[in-house]
C-alpha cells in the first residue's frame, strides 16, 4: 500500500483532476475556437465507469482527498450521474467537484447533488449575454445563469464560476462581477489568460497579468485567505461586504508550482503529472481488473519521481497543453 503520493520536492497530492471526455460543445475563442475535433477518438475511447471506479479507488487509498471531474464538458457523458456516485463510493474522498460549461446544470444539477457532487464550477467569462455568445459560439447566457440558480435551490452553498482574464475583453468588467457577487455567495476565480500550443497570437494580443487586479482588490479593502491543503492553486480574497469571494489564478507568479498538490489523469488514462507537461504514463492497462490497485498505486509513486519542480511556461512550452480546457478548476 501507498500511504501518500509525493515527489521528491516533498510535495503531497491531495487533489486529482480527472477528465472523463474531450468532447465540448462550446466554441470558446480561447480554447475551442473551431469547434471539437474528435482527432480518432470515440466516446469508446475514454475510461470506462468500471476504469473510473477503479482509478479514482487508488488515488483514494493513497491520500487523494478530492477529485474534481473535467472534460472537455464533462456533463455531456450520458452516465455522469453515475460517475459521481461511483467516485463517491470512497469515504476518503471528501471533496467532488465538477468543472462545467453549465449548459445542463439547469436540468440536472439536482440530481448530480443527489448522486453526491459537493462542489461546483461554472465557467462565465462576461456578464454581457452578447460578448458571452462571441466568447463561447453558443447563445446560452440565460441558460447557465438559471443553473447557478438551480445550483443553490439543490443545495450548494457556494458556487466557483471561472473567467478567463482577457485584455480588451473583459479585464475591465471587475465592477461589474463585484456588484454581481455583492449579495451572491459565489467565489468569482479569475484565470490568467495563459500561452498554449494553439494560441501564441491570442496570449500576446490578450493576456493580462492577475496582478492588475489583485492591487484593485487590496486597495479596495480585499483580505487574502489562508489556503487549504487539498484546495486548487487560487489565490482567494474576502471583503465583509461581500457574500462572494474573488479568487485569483496565476500560473506566471513566481513561486506559482512550489505548493502544486494536484495531479491530472486524461480521458484516455494517461497520469499528467504538470497540467503543462509533455507526454503522459499510460495507466489503462492496469485499470482491468481490481487486483490490480496495488501495481497501478506503484506506477503512480515511481512515475512521481520524476515529476519536476516546476513547468516552463514562462520559456514558452506549454507541453500537451493545446487549449485552456485543460486548465480551470
Amino acid at each position: 500500500m501507498v500511504s501518500q503520493f509525493t515527489d521528491n520536492f516533498d510535495r503531497s497530492f491531495y487533489y486529482l483532476r480527472l477528465s472523463i471526455t474531450d468532447v465540448c460543445n462550446f466554441r470558446c475563442t480561447y480554447c475551442l475556437p473551431d469547434g471539437y475535433k474528435p482527432q480518432g477518438i470515440t466516446n469508446k475511447s475514454f475510461l470506462s465507469l468500471d476504469e473510473i471506479r477503479r482509478v479514482t479507488r487508488a488515488f483514494a487509498a493513497a491520500g487523494t482527498e478530492k477529485v474534481r471531474l473535467t472534460g472537455g464538458e464533462p456533463s455531456l457523458r450520458r452516465d455522469f450521474t453515475d460517475i459521481i456516485a461511483a467516485v463517491r463510493e470512497n469515504s476518503a474522498i471528501r471533496q467532488l467537484a465538477v468543472t462545467t460549461n453549465g449548459y445542463r446544470l439547469a436540468r440536472d444539477v439536482a440530481s448530480w447533488r443527489e448522486a453526491g457532487l459537493t462542489a461546483l464550477n461554472v465557467s462565465i467569462d462576461s456578464l454581457d449575454a452578447r460578448q458571452f455568445h462571441a466568447i463561447t459560439g453558443q447563445d446560452k447566457f440565460h441558460q447557465v445563469m438559471a443553473g447557478i440558480d438551480a445550483a443553490f435551490d439543490a443545495g450548494f452553498s457556494k458556487v466557483k464560476v471561472n473567467t478567463v482574464l482577457m485584455r480588451d475583453v473583459n479585464h475591465h468588467s471587475l465592477q461589474t462581477f463585484l456588484d454581481w457577487i455583492r449579495d451572491r455567495p459565489i467565489q468569482l476565480r479569475f484565470i490568467e489568460l495563459m500561452e498554449t500550443g494553439e494560441g501564441g497570437d491570442l496570449f500576446r494580443n490578450h493576456h493580462v497579468s492577475g496582478e492588475v487586479i489583485r492591487d484593485q482588490l487590496l486597495q479596495q479593502g480585499w483580505v487574502r485567505q489562508l489556503r487549504g491543503r487539498s484546495d486548487g492553486p487560487a489565490q482567494v480574497f474576502c471583503h465583509p461586504d461581500y457574500a462572494g469571494e474573488i479568487g485569483l489564478i496565476m500560473p506566471y507568479e513566481k513561486n506559482f508550482c512550489a505548493s502544486c498538490n494536484r495531479l491530472r489523469v486524461s480521458a484516455v488514462g494517461k497520469l499528467h503529472l504538470c497540467l503543462f507537461g509533455d507526454g503522459g504514463v499510460s495507466l489503462r492497462d492496469l485499470l482491468q481488473s481490481d487486483d490490480q490497485q496495488a501495481e497501478l498505486q506503484a506506477r503512480i509513486a515511481a512515475s512521481l519521481k520524476t515529476k519536476k519542480q516546476t513547468h516552463f511556461l514562462h520559456q514558452g512550452n506549454t507541453g500537451i497543453t493545446q487549449n485552456l480546457s485543460f486548465i480551470g478548476g
